[in-house]
């Protein structure tokens, strides 16, 4: 089996963000977005979903997170598409629903090339540590479409919005590590009734 790992940088003018993501790792992280709730959040993709995770961003966090988060987002979607390579051979769908204390979260993935996100969350706070609470769907939605992935993120209910956020990224790591995996009944070929994992025709 060829490694499953993808290295990608992104310049502009406003961010400079690097990303290295193993599928197949353990979930070991090297993480400096300057958002310390973000890296937070991603260092719980990359423990529940197994995956060894590097994230190096730089970005006007002096304007605010908008662009690092964006940038961010966009970048590890790249990374976890090149990384899947032609899909063969995946699961292609999982999910999971993760518990924090009183909060619940679920998410779904189909890994299908056709890019879509629903996200519903509630939050009680406009943010969470350095984070903007409103960049959290904003930032599932530029993961979606940039890693072409279907995705639908739901917290279900909650008090405490740290709870909450977190129960959602858990569930996203969790939800990633099922689809990710390779299927040994699957024999290398793509899970598609099409023959082919693109954005433009698959089921």
């Amino acid at each position: 089996m060829s490694e499953r790992v993808a290295r990608v940088r992104r310049q502009t003018a406003e961010t400079t963000v690097e990303v290295r993501w193993n599928l197949d790792g353990t979930g070991q992280v090297d993480l400096t977005t300057g958002i310390g709730f973000l890296d937070h959040m991603l260092h719980h993709v990359a423990v529940h979903g197994l995956f060894d995770l590097t994230v190096h961003a730089q970005g006007d966090l002096h304007v605010d997170a908008h662009h690092t988060v964006e940038d961010v987002a966009i970048v590890l979607g790249q990374a976890l598409d090149q990384a899947l390579g032609g899909r063969r051979g995946i699961v292609r769908m999982g999910h999971a629903y993760v518990p924090m204390d009183e909060a619940l979260a679920f998410v779904a993935v189909d890994l299908s090339g056709r890019p879509y996100a629903v996200v519903e969350a509630d939050w009680g706070g406009a943010t969470i540590g350095e984070l903007p609470t409103s960049l959290i769907p904003h930032f599932l939605e530029s993961l979606a479409v940039h890693g072409r992935m279907n995705l639908h993120a739901r917290v279900l209910y909650g008090r405490d919005d740290h709870h909450k956020a977190e129960a959602l990224f858990k569930a996203l790591g969790r939800a990633l590590a099922a689809a990710t995996r390779l299927d040994p009944r699957r024999g290398g070929r793509v899970p598609s009734t099409k023959g082919s994992l693109s954005e433009k025709h698959a089921r």
